[in-house]
């Protein structure tokens, strides 16, 4: 009886020590700071940047042809500089291919709002960017600033 005992309370430690570590309350939390740096942001750089209801910021600076043809499963040809609220460029992308479902959320949410040849600059809160955790150097929380060129639509 001891051991089943023993086992069941190793089991149950064990399986504690998984939880998920990351509450759903910090999300929120995190999503108010990023709120606040990106009006500070968009104060200090005098943009007239729009709200998407998802809390990602835009200004269309070219709206491009024909807003309606870009979808979620449309293969986009993107060309975009990506940087830090500090100014910092984190890097510059010529040519990405691909579907437009395969980009970040961000992305997927503030390209649709121009055409092909278009222009927008995106803030992005860092739960449409990267999220929490580090990834490709890019550290967690982090709220980025892309400027993007829609180069191309293909046909679907």
């Amino acid at each position: 009886m001891k051991k089943h005992l023993i086992l069941f309370s190793i089991l149950l430690i064990g399986l504690t020590a998984c939880k998920k570590i990351q509450s759903d309350s910090i999300i929120p939390k995190q999503a108010a700071v990023d709120e606040q740096k990106i009006q500070d942001y968009i104060k200090a750089n005098n943009i007239s940047a729009q709200r998407d209801p998802s809390g990602i910021y835009y200004q269309i600076i070219l709206p491009g042809n024909d807003t309606s043809k870009v979808t979620l499963e449309s293969t986009v040809q993107l060309t975009y500089t990506y940087k830090y609220l500090n100014g910092v460029v984190i890097g510059t992308v010529d040519g990405a291919l691909g579907r437009l479902n395969t980009f970040i959320p961000g992305l997927q949410k503030g390209i649709p709002k121009i055409g092909d040849k278009g222009r927008i600059l995106l803030i992005i809160p860092s739960g449409y960017a990267y999220g929490t955790a580090t990834q490709n150097g890019i550290p967690g929380n982090s709220v980025l600033v892309y400027t993007v060129d829609l180069n191309g639509i293909a046909a679907q």
